[in-house]
């Protein structure tokens, strides 16, 4: 199989080239990602348990589906493309757009479009990609980002306080 192709952006996220997903990673290239929240009708939060398997931050807990886009593919269709992949799940409606991240440590130098959708399992879990998945509370999530943030992938309670902060002002 061949490598994954990445669109290279600039400081303002257009795109500027193209490189393999391996030297973008290496070379700390910025490029582009897309996570989506998923939550049931009790307003519960799917997360995913990264597989040790993964290249990059095995292991941890991340949103409900992530992942970069393709060479040429919107943000919009790397979210649907993430969740039928990761998810095994195609949203009735259209995904939500919550908000845009800039490119960061945090995100490993992604531009980062976070998605809500809403969902109630069960989902398909492909075991290279996913270890297990699980339904939490929001107040649970925010609780163990405070106690563990290492159980986290990077990205995500820099999210998760962004949703967070948001979700109180709709309040």
């Amino acid at each position: 199989m061949s490598e994954e192709i990445f669109d290279l952006v600039n400081e303002r996220d257009e795109v500027i080239g193209r490189r393999a997903r391996s030297e973008v990673h290496r070379l700390g290239l910025l490029h582009r990602a897309v996570h989506v929240l998923v939550f049931n009708a009790r307003g519960d939060l799917f997360l995913q348990k990264r597989s040790l398997n993964k290249d990059r931050q095995p292991g941890v807990w991340d949103s409900s589906a992530s992942g970069h886009l393709d060479a040429g593919e919107s943000y919009d269709a790397a979210a649907v493309r993430e969740l039928r992949e990761e998810l095994g799940w195609a949203a009735a409606r259209p995904l939500e757009r919550l908000f845009k991240l800039d490119a960061c440590a945090e995100t490993d130098r992604e531009f980062v479009w976070v998605y809500r959708g809403e969902a109630e399992g069960p989902f398909t879990l492909p075991p290279d990609e996913i270890e297990r998945g699980g339904w939490f509370a929001p107040v649970v999530v925010t609780g163990w980002i405070t106690a563990q943030p290492w159980d986290f992938a990077s990205a995500f309670p820099l999210i998760w306080r962004r949703w967070n902060g948001g979700a109180a002002a709709r309040a």
